[in-house]
């Protein structure tokens, strides 16, 4: 498989998190692990979602229009019912946090354990352990005003993390770019692997038929086309 390899991202904002300003939002900063768990842990930020890597981080408090609630939903449900017909055992979290103590830290939209090997974590507060059960198989982030760090820094982090796939969704476009993950590096794909024959373009199409459909109609065509 070609792998493509990514230099470290570059243009962040180097204000750091520790000092007595408040903590830049929607953007990279410089930080240490410390500062991040911190972060995660202090008004208002602990509404926010926690993106943390070599040496950076970014807690997102930006607002999610209904675009966004509604992309997120319908992308999840259709990896939701191709698992169940086509028999995948998967496990699905909802803007849940993984983190790999020290050194990486997400909060993807929505992710997934994929496959017969998984182990289900705990339903607890802390956030999922990377070092215990392992990055996610399929981390899916819905792009709206991010889609530019989803598909640049965020990309980066998923692949250091070890992600099986990553998935970005063009809010605006109803469009899915999916990235196989290997070896530090990532390839476009059309296919999913880690869903073997769920095709990119049925995401896109259902995405599409949610801007007039709701989800009784739109599931009930989803359940016809995967039977």
């Amino acid at each position: 498989m070609n792998v493509i390899s990514h230099p470290a991202p570059r243009e962040f904002c180097t204000i750091a998190p520790s000092t007595s300003t408040a903590l830049q939002t929607d953007t990279w900063v410089k930080a240490t692990w410390d500062d991040f768990v911190a972060s995660l842990d202090t008004a208002p930020y602990d509404e926010g979602r926690g993106y943390f890597d070599n040496g950076y981080m970014r807690i997102e408090m930006a607002p999610l229009g209904g675009g966004h609630a509604r992309q997120n939903s319908v992308a999840m449900d259709v990896v939701s019912i191709f698992a169940v017909v086509r028999k995948i055992r998967i496990a699905k979290f909802i803007n849940g946090s993984f983190h790999k103590t020290g050194e990486r830290g997400c909060q993807p939209d929505v992710a997934f354990y994929i496959g017969l090997d998984f182990q289900l974590p705990p339903q607890d507060n802390p956030p999922i352990d990377v070092n215990v059960f392992g990055p996610p198989t399929l981390a899916i982030e819905i792009g709206g005003s991010s889609s530019k760090d989803d598909l640049g820094a965020k990309r980066l982090l998923y692949e250091r993390l070890g992600v099986g796939e990553y998935w970005v969704v063009n809010v605006a476009e109803q469009q899915v770019l999916a990235f196989a993950v290997a070896e530090g590096g990532s390839r476009q794909i059309r296919v999913s692997g880690v869903l073997p024959g769920l095709e990119l373009a049925l995401v896109e199409e259902a995405l599409g038929r949610s801007q007039t459909e709701d989800d009784t109609i739109l599931m009930g065509w989803l359940m016809e086309t995967l039977a």
